[in-house]
């Protein structure tokens, strides 16, 4: 609660300081010279702005929707105009066209604030509707004041003063509460209580939702104040804009994925690309006004078209809102120079209406108990009635990935449709124009280059390798040849460098295609046909490209992910029928993650861990999580399990096992064969990343291991743990004391993912319990704890707790003992000469313990047991 509260601290001051540098500048400036050079300006709005991009996002996270919507789009509103300063003081742009380039932007975020500061009246949030409005009038007076800058400076410079002194106050009191924990607040600053909390999850993604619509308004404001005749035209003035709400689009993108929204990230993902692409033409304006070729306009309207049949099963309003992307690409290809052309800019101010309306609506519902209908639940009750359709629940279930634990949604919908949009974009032919007039390179950059990235890093997070690795080497190739053909770097030269750089994406991308046989038919066929692409490019940077090959095989391509497209997305929204991806073509043992043969459950679920537990009750043995690494597990109370885990790993007969226990209670059977200071060293020391190498005796036989428990420790010695790992301490708790062993055939390096468990242990593993990668690489700390009673501790192996700490632990029991404080549970056990024997020898060994040298005493390695390598 208090780094939440600490993070709206910084969002607030944040806004206050932005709102404290404009005011000063408003105020000091004159119309003949301002007071701030405009590239100084522009520099710290950008660092404001990233400031607030950051506190947007963390309060994203912690469900703030609202106050997220507001922080990311004043950020987005210093961030564009920050650029725009930067190019006139840069000399980019003239004094004389900061008019023309700051007016549609400020145009757009005025209207956009309103719309934010009205919901938060609703929501009854008095300091975000000051901020939200008075920065939206703040906007309205600075367009004012480019034409009349007497009025409009002045007006500004109060309204962003209302701003700061709201900001300072109300941001320093969260602060305070932040940093005395709530011990101290100004009045009026204090947080609202958990109920208000429940307003703001109607729609668990809004604010991300929210940002995108305001960038959809801000670019849609941009491309049609030249048909209004607010500006001449579209220029180079405007490229920062479309450019910020391209890149924050992407970054809502993460955020969609993130709460789990596939379809909503696809389609701003998609509108992303429409920024850039915008931005782009506006860039190259003043040289040449490029002109978008006919095939991929259109193909880009048909995959706007799909998303808004799939966008149905969230609410009719959704549904209908990629319609009007859909006409707005059927209209750049209806018109050669599109975004110049009077038809594509007024298809842009119906998305401005539209788009405000649905930023309201999106807005309220978000905050409010009460919601304006959307249009929801109609998709499902169609389908309904078609006997043939079976609709896929939407539970929190559906993203979870096969193999354990994800925060984020599977991106494949995204990464197809980028390679069938770069696809079609490379189908457009240069001839002798000059490569920058034609339309393709954002298409190829952005879509094939950057939007891919993004799916693979998303993929890659997912656990899923193979498809984040198709992603990142493709997007990187996308990148790399659009560059090269459509960015003017190529021309009619041909080099011997570019084939050599497109030979090894063929060799690697031959690695890929043999992986896909591993998969499914779809990802090899995918895969082959990429294959193809590269040697049209390759014959075409030797000069030897025939006639047609390179258009064919792209187009099959295009087709190949196109299918691929609409397969995930109709797979992922219906669960009968399924469009099928194939069975993959080669089988082997151990290949494929091991899902169909044994259970991989997310470790952050109580029904999970259950789970693993029922299978270990009945003689299984599974892979578990731990405050280190991955580890091999059976019960101690099922020796056939006990013996099957010590059999799995290869050449372990010189490896025995260890065992685990999740508290200290789990020894009462066994305490009176136990030294007290034995057990408050445990004590002491536990639960932790420490495993204490004690006596064997007869105590072991209580647990029922049987003649299983030759395997664990040796003949002499037993090592014993108490892991700090919730995961492993609720398993232990399900099914008493395990006995434990490395996750990985002897000699291997220890395993550090769940994904690796039955990778290297194949088929004989029966559950793994996966959390993901292990948040340490350091196996345990091994203590020697055989001669404790004489004061001394030994290390087979000082691991992720150092050395010292562990003899600190045993200084502070030993001290406790000679001052006579001995464990209560061993108090009535105890005879008076046993008691007076054990002080008498601790007293015996104060002076030598305390000199450290043998505290430090160590085993000989051939000693160390198998927890000293491994767990």
């Amino acid at each position: 609660m208090a780094q939440h509260s600490l993070h709206g601290s910084i969002g607030i001051l944040g806004i206050s300081g932005g709102s404290l540098l404009l005011l000063v500048n408003n105020y000091a400036s004159s119309p003949e010279k301002e007071f701030i050079p405009y590239t100084a300006l522009g520099i710290l709005l950008l660092v404001i702005a990233v400031l607030l991009a950051y506190a947007g996002i963390y309060r994203s996270l912690s469900h703030a929707q609202l106050f997220s919507s507001l922080c990311l789009t004043v950020s987005a509103l210093w961030l564009g105009s920050g650029l725009v300063y930067i190019l006139v003081g840069q000399a980019v742009l003239q004094r004389a066209e900061l008019r023309s380039a700051l007016v549609p932007g400020l145009a757009a975020f005025t209207l956009a604030l309103l719309i934010i500061g009205f919901v938060a009246v609703i929501a009854k949030k008095a300091v975000l509707f000051l901020l939200a409005v008075g920065i939206s009038l703040a906007c309205a007076h600075q367009i004012a004041g480019l034409s009349a800058p007497a009025f409009g400076q002045s007006a500004t410079a109060a309204n962003y003063l209302l701003v700061c002194l709201v900001g300072v106050y109300f941001g320093s009191g969260r602060l305070l509460y932040s940093i005395t924990h709530g011990k101290l607040e100004l009045p009026g600053t204090g947080s609202r209580k958990k109920k208000t909390l429940k307003a703001e999850q109607n729609q668990g993604c809004g604010d991300a939702v929210s940002v995108c619509l305001v960038m959809n308004l801000l670019s849609a404001s941009v491309l049609a104040c030249p048909l209004l005749g607010v500006v001449p035209q579209l220029s180079t003035g405007h490229v920062p804009w479309l450019w910020t709400a391209g890149v924050f689009q992407l970054g809502m993108c993460v955020l969609l994925y993130r709460a789990m929204d596939t379809l909503a990230a696809t389609f701003y993902g998609f509108t992303a690309l429409l920024k850039f692409a915008e931005g782009y033409s506006a860039l190259l304006s003043p040289i040449v006004q490029p002109f978008s070729p006919v095939p991929f306009p259109v193909v880009f309207s048909v995959l706007f078209c799909i998303l808004a049949l799939f966008h149905c099963q969230k609410s009719l309003l959704e549904g209908i809102y990629p319609l009007f992307f859909t006409a707005y690409s059927i209209a750049i290809a209806a018109q050669p120079q599109g975004f110049f052309q009077g038809g594509t800019q007024g298809v842009q101010g119906a998305i401005f209406v539209f788009s405000a309306g649905m930023l309201f609506i999106i807005a309220f519902n978000m905050v409010s108990p009460t919601l304006i209908p959307t249009g929801r639940g109609y998709f499902k009750a169609l389908v309904t009635r078609i006997p043939s359709l079976t609709l896929r629940a939407n539970d929190k279930d559906l993203h979870v990935p096969h193999l354990g634990y994800s925060k984020y949604a599977d991106a494949e919908v995204l990464g197809h449709a980028c390679n069938v949009l770069a696809a079609f974009a490379v189908t457009a032919t240069v001839d002798d124009l000059n490569p920058l007039s034609v339309l393709v390179l954002p298409w190829v950059v952005m879509a094939g280059g950057a939007l891919q990235l993004l799916c693979g890093s998303v993929a890659f997070a997912r656990g899923k390798t193979f498809e984040s690795t198709v992603f990142i080497v493709y997007g990187m190739m996308w990148t790399v040849w659009g560059l090269t053909r459509y960015g003017g770097f190529y021309g009619e030269t041909r080099s011997f460098q570019v084939a050599v750089g497109i030979i090894s994406f063929m060799v690697f991308n031959c690695l890929v295609t043999a992986a896909a046989l591993f998969l499914s038919v779809t990802w090899f066929v995918y895969a082959l046909t990429f294959q193809l692409i590269l040697i049209s490019f390759l014959l075409d940077a030797v000069g030897a490209l025939p006639y047609g090959y390179d258009i064919g095989v792209t187009i099959i391509f295009g087709l190949v992910s196109f299918y691929s497209f609409l397969a995930h997305i109709f797979n992922g929204t219906f669960e009968s029928p399924q469009i099928p991806l194939g069975k993959p073509l080669v089988k082997l043992s151990g290949v494929g993650g091991g899902t169909e043969i044994c259970p991989h459950v997310p470790g952050r679920k109580a029904t999970s861990v259950q789970q693993i537990a029922e299978i270990m009750k009945n003689g299984g043995i599974c892979g578990m999580p731990t405050d280190t690494v991955y580890v091999l597990v059976a019960a101690c109370n099922r020796p056939d399990a006990v013996v099957k885990a010590f059999k799995v790993k290869k050449q372990a007969q010189d490896r025995p096992m260890s065992m685990w226990i999740s508290s200290i209670k789990q020894l009462e059977p066994v305490r009176h064969l136990l030294s007290p200071l034995l057990l408050d060293f445990m004590e002491a020391a536990w639960p932790s990343s420490i495993s204490m190498v004690i006596p064997r005796g007869p105590w072991m036989d209580t647990f029922g291991l049987g003649d299983a428990a030759k395997h664990i420790g040796t003949p002499q010695s037993i090592a014993i743990r108490y892991p700090d790992c919730s995961v492993a301490t609720h398993l232990i708790n399900m099914v008493g004391p395990i006995a434990v062993t490395s996750a990985n055939p002897s000699g291997e390096a220890d395993t550090t993912h769940h994904n690796q468990v039955f990778a290297k242990l194949g088929k004989k593993v029966d559950g793994v319990l996966c959390d993901g990668p292990s948040p340490e690489n350091i196996a345990s700390t091994v203590v020697d704890c055989t001669k404790i009673e004489t004061g001394h501790i030994g290390f087979f192996r000082v691991g992720l707790i150092p050395k010292s700490k562990v003899l600190q632990i045993f200084e502070d029991v030993q001290k406790r003992h000679i001052g006579g404080q001995i464990n209560p549970a061993f108090e009535n056990d105890l005879h008076p000469s046993a008691t007076q024997r054990d002080a008498s020898s601790r007293e015996d060994d104060t002076v030598e313990s305390a000199s450290g040298h043998s505290l430090s005493t160590t085993s000989p390695p051939e000693q160390s047991p198998d927890i000293g390598r491994r767990s």
